[in-house]
């Protein structure tokens, strides 16, 4: 399947209309707080939280006094996202429902079809979006799809919403969605995997684990950085450090001939199946 795709450039902020969050965890937490450093007041966000602790951490991190459970304040609203569990998004929405029924609806709930999200709340203007944990440290990464009744002005205001996360992508089928969560959404998932290998091997030759897990972390850090800005891709970056007979030859003829790169693409081709499996499974009801 051929994915298009549009990265969005960052723009200067313009004031944003009153925002309904239900749910108020992490990523709920990046998204409100990029937008207050940009400016936001506290005072333009509803937000829906059943958990006491949450809603105390949201009071104290950005003076938001978040409600248990929805009502008619949600009604100002022109967008509400959706930044709950999936198997309790089909329950949350009944009582929502009422009371967003002209909103522009975004979904951060991972595997919920965009299909169930229309039924449950009654309306056609849905937003998937993927995000990834970097989004915490607005580094993230977020694929997004649209319905289409969606508007372009619902896209820039969905752009707008969640550019303080990081960068964002756009998909023309809602199937890549499965892809961006394989590759983006579990990825850090990936990187970790590989830093913790750096750092056993570095403490094993010789090492503290803290200069191990320093270099690990720098090496990445950097390495992304020069993949994200460089012109040429990754494997012409790879081959320009790759002299034959040297210590980089030695370790990727290592890592070839253990196949590595042949099971890191299955890996990631799992992680996309069982994204399809997780749609079908919480998109009913």
């Amino acid at each position: 399947m051929t994915i298009a795709v549009t990265f969005l450039p960052r723009t200067a902020p313009a004031p944003l209309p009153p925002i309904a969050f239900i749910g108020g965890g992490n990523m709920a937490s990046a998204i409100i707080g990029g937008l207050i450093q940009q400016g936001t007041p506290a005072n333009a966000f509803e937000v829906v939280e059943p958990f006491e602790a949450a809603r105390t951490k949201l009071a104290q991190s950005f003076g938001i006094t978040a409600q248990a459970e929805a009502g008619e304040a949600l009604s100002r609203c022109a967008v509400v996202v959706w930044a709950v569990k999936p198997q309790t998004f089909a329950d949350a929405a009944k009582p929502v429902r009422a009371f967003a029924e002209d909103a522009l609806h975004l979904s951060v709930a991972a595997g919920i079809p965009s299909d169930s999200i229309a039924r449950w709340l009654g309306t056609e203007r849905v937003v998937r979006a993927m995000p990834n944990t970097p989004a915490l440290v607005g580094q993230g990464m977020t694929g997004l799809f649209a319905r289409p009744d969606v508007t372009g002005a619902d896209r820039a205001l969905v752009s707008q919403l969640l550019t303080p996360t990081g960068e964002l992508l756009w998909v023309d089928a809602e199937p890549a969605l499965d892809a961006v969560t394989a590759m983006s959404g579990s990825g850090p998932a990936y990187v970790f995997y590989f830093i913790e290998a750096m750092t056993e091997a570095g403490v094993e030759m010789g090492l503290t684990p803290d200069q191990a897990q320093r270099l690990a972390i720098g090496t990445f850090t950097g390495a992304s950085a020069l993949a994200h800005s460089a012109t040429e891709p990754p494997s012409v970056l790879r081959e320009r450090v790759t002299s034959k007979g040297g210590t980089t030859y030695a370790a990727i003829t290592s890592l070839e001939g253990a196949d590595v790169k042949a099971q890191f693409k299955t890996a990631i081709r799992a992680a996309q199946k069982r994204a399809a499996e997780l749609g079908e499974e919480f998109g009913r009801g």
